[in-house]
């Protein structure tokens, strides 16, 4: 039995010596393949250490990498100790790296020794990764939803027609009713029968309206009650904008923006945290992300959800052209021209002056969500007014909220006060005072 554990033990450290054996001497002669290298793990490794300052298909902090294999001669040796340590290269004086070095003004490179060669060999298969075609879904299937006659070539039939041919198809309607009553008449006449609009004794239908006092002023009050409805509707849309939606100078998608890539509201609009506006943002807090963003998803992404039918890629990237024309921004050196133009952004939410309201008291003391008073803007491509920001409308917001007291001892004394005056244990705005006049006019 001694024996026979002794043999086994003597077995297991043969394989375990085996198995590392092995596994070292791949690892010592492993070598940097782009042909070797799997694309799909090199895609997840350039968008985790590369894509912040280079781009497959065109130049940014650093140059385009697609076919960079090619464009050095498939020199493996000088490419990994390039990605692994490029300021060690340029040391040694290498004529190539300093050449790069001093192209892409002096900008240093981050260092990745951590990358082994099969990492590398991922990274350089997926520059080898042709540019996709962008391709107009409505071309593949023009009968898709949303495919109109705008976007598919006129693939579609636009309401105007249908509504032509309707309108033409009730005319035909009336003119055989027509036709058809004036052939009984003659039928009529022709059996002597007395068609009702022979008789002398008839009365119009407007004079025996009239003699009818009674049906009169039931009408005459009808009519009234009515109008003055409509009136009162009229008048009370004075000033209230709700679904206004402007055309922007540059198109901006809260769909792409705070949906797809979920950028918080107040990254942008960050004085809405202290101040009594939200701020219209500068376009320095676009070219954060722009500098290195140049176009929209899609060109290199497999997922390219951002486009869709009525904004396609080419959209979009203009849109973004039309942003570093404003700020100046020279996409080809990565600089600045100095040469800016003022943009001139549409207002879409606009309280009358009378009418005080302070973004920092709602967002930062209240707590209240962006999408309270704007609606869903995640989902908006075009930002219209989603609530009518009408009196009532604050003044029912007012009696629905409760006043969320957890880290305000400022309200804690008169909290405890007024739940005992009114009986509840949280109190609304309007119990807070929220319903007084001075709070919003004065």
């Amino acid at each position: 039995m001694i024996q026979v554990n002794r043999r086994n033990s003597f077995s297991r450290i043969i394989t375990l010596c085996a198995a590392f054996l092995l596994t070292f001497s791949s690892s010592l002669f492993a070598q940097i393949d782009a042909s070797t290298g799997d694309a799909d793990a090199g895609e997840a490794l350039f968008k985790s250490n590369c894509a912040a300052c280079h781009k497959l298909y065109k130049r940014s902090t650093g140059p385009e990498l697609f076919g960079v294999v090619q464009k050095y001669d498939e020199d493996y040796e000088w490419l990994g100790k390039w990605i692994r340590n490029s300021t060690a290269l340029i040391a040694t004086g290498d004529a190539r790296a300093n050449a790069i070095f001093e192209e892409f003004n002096k900008t240093p490179m981050n260092t990745f020794e951590g990358l082994s060669d099969a990492d590398i060999s991922n990274i350089l298969a997926h520059t080898n990764t042709e540019q996709p075609k962008i391709v107009n879904p409505c071309e593949a299937n023009p009968g898709a939803p949303g495919c109109t006659e705008n976007n598919n070539g006129g693939g579609g039939v636009s309401n105007n027609i249908i509504l032509a041919i309707l309108g033409l198809v009730l005319l035909l309607l009336v003119a055989v009713l027509y036709i058809v009553n004036n052939t009984l008449k003659k039928f009529a006449k022709a059996q002597g029968i007395a068609v009702a609009e022979d008789e002398e004794e008839r009365k119009p239908l407007w004079k025996a309206f009239v003699e009818n006092q009674f049906l009169v002023l039931v009408s005459v009050i009808f009519l009234l009650l009515g109008s003055a409805y409509f009136a009162y509707g009229w008048m009370s849309q004075v000033g209230t904008d709700q679904g206004y939606a402007p055309v922007q100078p540059i198109h901006f998608s809260h769909r792409i923006h705070a949906g797809d890539n979920e950028i918080d509201c107040k990254y942008c609009h960050s004085s809405a945290r202290v101040s009594k506006t939200s701020g219209i943002p500068s376009l320095n807090i676009c070219m954060n992300c722009h500098k290195s963003i140049g176009e929209v998803a899609g060109a290199e992404a497999k997922d390219n959800s951002s486009v869709n039918a009525d904004y396609d890629k080419a959209f979009y990237d203009k849109e973004i052209q039309k942003l570093y024309a404003a700020t100046g921004w020279d996409e080809a050196t990565q600089s600045y021209t100095g040469e800016t133009n003022a943009v001139e952004w549409v207002r879409v939410h606009n309280l009358p002056d009378f009418a005080y309201f302070n973004h920092s008291q709602h967002v930062s003391v209240a707590g209240v969500e962006c999408q309270k008073c704007h609606g869903p803007v995640e989902e908006m491509e075009v930002v219209e007014q989603f609530s009518p920001l009408t009196m009532g409308w604050c003044i029912n917001c007012h009696r629905e909220t409760n006043v969320n007291l957890e880290g305000n001892e400022y309200y804690t004394k008169i909290h405890e006060q007024l739940s005992k005056e009114y009986g509840v244990e949280k109190l609304t705005a309007a119990q807070m005072g929220g319903l007084e006049c001075g709070k919003c006019h004065y």
